[in-house]
Formats: structure tokens, sequence, C-alpha cells
């Protein structure tokens, strides 16, 4: 009969192969130590790893011999940054280790310069580029004053849904802040069940469970909702009310990164918009760091209605 080894396992297991092929890859004179006369190793030591991430040598011991320990984003951080690791590197670490990564500001592959260029030139058009959890990776400035104030927030707390539910401005602004945020919750919970097991994801959902008594009320509904073009009132603090219509455009073949606009309904939303572009045009150029590597770019199609 054969067994399987449970996920765990399999993971600590890859997770300490992979810290020791980091380890043995960097010279000593890489991190500024000395190399010594009596070095067997060919690369650094584990004392020497443990010292740079200034953890206990045992316990950097006992994670590369694959023991059954709990590892914190922080450790796991100052890991990444002892060892160099490259942006793929560091996500792979944080997927073995079953972390969200507390500083995820690698350069994301899905934000090509062409795309910032064309949110840019959409304006005074509010556009933002998602990924499926509803961070929001990048964004033009109409965007980003259209809700709340993005610049000043940072990059862990720009998704949709954590705002929807934790910020005063955001909520300020909609309209009707009750409907739009069970219809949020009902869409993030149909894009959940194709990533129920990845740690970012089951991050993001213990966050707002232990944050808002508004979202574990409705995620407990057990509501789902496919994503699709709809209307909705605006109530900027800046221009007034705006009637927009949002929409989706796909980045890719399925339902992963996308391309968000909030197109005028009116005339009178027009004006708004283009009196809000015109509060601070010096400052177009601002851009938020992106959270973490999303789905690769591969199309581009209409999203569905």
């Amino acid at each position: 009969m054969t067994t399987v080894a449970p996920d765990s396992d399999v993971r600590r297991h890859e997770l300490a192969e992979f810290l020791r092929s980091r380890r043995e890859r960097i010279t000593p004179e890489q991190v500024g130590l000395p190399r010594g006369r009596r070095r067997r190793t060919p690369g650094l030591r584990r004392e020497e790893v443990a010292q740079l991430s200034a953890v206990g040598v045992t316990w950097y011991t006992w994670l590369e011999q694959a023991r059954e320990i709990q590892v914190s984003p922080q450790v796991l951080d100052a890991l990444a940054r002892a060892l160099l690791l490259d942006a793929s590197e560091r996500t792979h670490l944080f997927a073995l280790a079953g972390s969200l990564d507390p500083a995820p500001h690698a350069p994301c592959p899905s934000v090509t310069p062409a795309l910032r260029a064309m949110l840019d030139q959409l304006g005074p058009i509010p556009a933002c580029i998602q990924n499926s959890r509803y961070d929001i990776l990048a964004y033009n400035s109409a965007y980003g004053r259209l809700l709340c104030d993005l610049d000043a927030l940072p990059p862990e707390d720009r998704n949709c849904l954590w705002l929807a539910f934790t910020n005063a401005d955001w909520r300020a602004s909609m309209a009707d802040v009750a409907e739009v945020n069970r219809t949020i919750v009902a869409k993030f919970r149909a894009a959940m069940a194709e990533h129920l097991a990845e740690p970012a994801w089951k991050a993001l959902l213990a966050r707002l469970e232990a944050r808002s008594p508004e979202f574990r009320e409705l995620w407990a509904r057990h509501e789902v909702l496919g994503l699709g073009a709809k209307t909705k009132y605006v109530r900027n603090a800046h221009v007034g009310l705006l009637h927009l219509e949002h929409t989706n455009l796909w980045l890719g073949p399925a339902a992963g990164p996308r391309l968000v606009t909030m197109v005028p309904v009116d005339e009178e939303s027009r004006a708004g918009l283009e009196r809000l572009a015109g509060l601070d045009l010096t400052d177009r150029r601002r851009r938020p760091e992106p959270l973490e590597p999303s789905e690769p770019l591969e199309l581009l199609a209409p999203a569905a209605a």
C-alpha cells in the first residue's frame, strides 16, 4: 500500500531544500563576511545565515532539517534579505512557508510600462489594474482620488475588499454601501473557489474576519456572484455625486488580472471627472508600489457582462 505524505510535510522539505540551495550559492564576500581558512561548505554556513537574519542557529538548523516549527513572516523577510533572494525567489519562499509576504514590493510583471501609460491616457476616466483578489496593483490619478486618497495608504491596504470594510472615506463615497459590500463579498467568494489553498487569499480572509463584523456576517451567507459591468453612484469628496459604469477588461484568458474603468454615464458626471482631474495636474505620475506578482498577461479580451 502506497502512502502519500501530508502537504505540510512536503512543503517543509521543499522549504528546507530551497533554503539550503540558496545558502550554498552565496559567498561570504557577497554579504561582507570573511572567508577564513577552514571553510568546507561551498557557500555560507548555517550560523552565518542565522547571524545575518538575527535568528537562533538552532532554530535555523531545524528549519533546514524540515522540523515542524512555526515561521513568522518577519523571519521569512529577514531570511529573504540575508539570502539575497530576487523577487521570484522571495515569492517562492513565502509560498513554501504558507505565509503572506509583509513587504511585497517587487515590481509586478502584470503591470507593464505600456499598461501604466494606458492608465494615464485614460484620464480623466478613473482606471486601475486589479488582480482577482481585488488588490489594486496600479491606478491613474483619477482613480487614486475617486473613492479615497490611495496615495496616502500603505501598499498592503490597497485592496478593494479591505477598504470597503475598514476605510471611512471609501465607505462614505458609496451611495449604497450595504449593497455594494454585499456584492463584492459574493464576488470574492466566487473567485476564491479556485484559490482556497493559497496563503495570500487565506490571509486576506482572516484579516477581514478579524477586523469587520459586517464582513463576517456577509461571508456567512455563502452568496456567490460573477463579475460584470454595473452602474453605481459615487459621492466624491471633491466634486460631489457621480454616476459611473464599472467595467472590466480582462488582461488574461481567465478571470485574473483586469483593467477596471469607471466611465461616466451622463454629462454631469463627465464634467465632475474633468474637475476632479484638474485638482492636481502636476502629480499625475505618482504610482503605488505593486503588491505582488499576479497572473501573467497573455491575451487582451473584453470582459463578459
